[in-house]
């Protein structure tokens, strides 16, 4: 990982403005699945029944007119921002091999979420009837057939606990502006808003997810854990669950806003001005004899 090649290879796809025009229809995925999940949740809490997953949210698109060509759309985004991230994980830069790995895994892992959302989306297009409630529930039960799978089933619930606590942080601490040129202004002010609200939300869903499968975890019940559908469930249930459920689903469609806007504002980097600056200062020092500068991802 550490050679060249690879480096290179990821440099000069992530210049080609067709890809990156692409990794952005990624985000606008993102953001139409997001805020479908919103609606529905809110939905749910005043009393109607749908699936406020993923799956829901997609089923949503399929039923409407050219919702299928629609599906593909959003698929390929998520193909395409899967891919990105890829790129950007073998790109990674770092004053130690544990921070550059730490960096990659984090990236890599967001390719291998995107790169699930592309696969149930496309496979919605060509008609399967999914559910991720189910999924869950059945991958937790082979997990807790498994020797140690008790243990295996919390540590991953607590893996997304950590998540959440991740996008809970972001939206408080606004660290997401690094991966985002929020405008000045009044716009900006809408941007930060929507991003502080929206992941604090999915911070809190998450959480509500993690609380589900360490619970499953210690009960040996799988049909406790859950997706994103059962932590939404496991809400309404509690004393002004309605109230819970509506404010996440408000953070939803938040961050479905954030991510429409974060697909024109994202920090796509390398910068292709500079890339190919860099490229033709690497051709001047092939003929002069200099030592080139180190590059991203080196």
């Amino acid at each position: 990982m550490d050679s060249e090649a690879p480096k290179r290879v990821a440099r000069d796809a992530t210049t080609m403005p067709w890809f990156r025009g692409l990794a952005r229809l990624g985000y606008v995925s993102s953001g139409i699945v997001h805020a479908l999940i919103g609606v529905i949740a809110l939905i749910v809490a005043l009393g109607g029944d749908a699936a406020t997953d993923q799956t829901g949210a997609l089923r949503a698109i399929a039923a409407l007119p050219l919702g299928f060509t629609l599906l593909w759309i959003i698929a390929a985004g998520f193909f395409a921002l899967a891919a990105w991230k890829i790129g950007e994980g073998i790109l990674v830069r770092g004053d130690s091999v544990l921070k550059k790995w730490g960096g990659r895994v984090g990236q890599w892992g967001q390719a291998v979420v995107f790169a699930a959302f592309g696969t149930v989306a496309a496979a919605i297009a060509l008609g399967a009837r999914l559910s991720s409630e189910q999924a869950a529930e059945k991958a937790s039960r082979g997990v807790l057939d498994i020797p140690g799978g008790t243990f295996l089933l919390i540590a991953v619930g607590i893996g997304v606990g950590a998540t959440g606590i991740s996008f809970l942080s972001m939206g408080v601490r606004r660290s997401y502006r690094g991966q985002v040129s929020v405008p000045e202004g009044a716009l900006g002010r809408l941007v930060d808003i929507l991003g502080i609200v929206g992941f604090v939300a999915k911070g809190a869903a998450l959480a509500a997810m993690a609380v589900l499968l360490v619970i499953a975890a210690v009960r040996d019940e799988a049909a406790t854990a859950g997706g994103l559908d059962g932590a939404l469930a496991a809400l309404l249930g509690l004393t002004l669950g309605p109230v819970l459920v509506a404010s996440i689903g408000i953070g939803f469609i938040a961050y479905g806003v954030f991510c429409l806007f974060r697909a024109r504002y994202a920090r796509l980097s390398p910068d292709p001005a500079r890339h190919a600056s860099r490229r033709t200062s690497s051709l001047e020092n092939r003929h002069t004899g200099r030592v080139p500068a180190r590059t991203l991802g080196e």
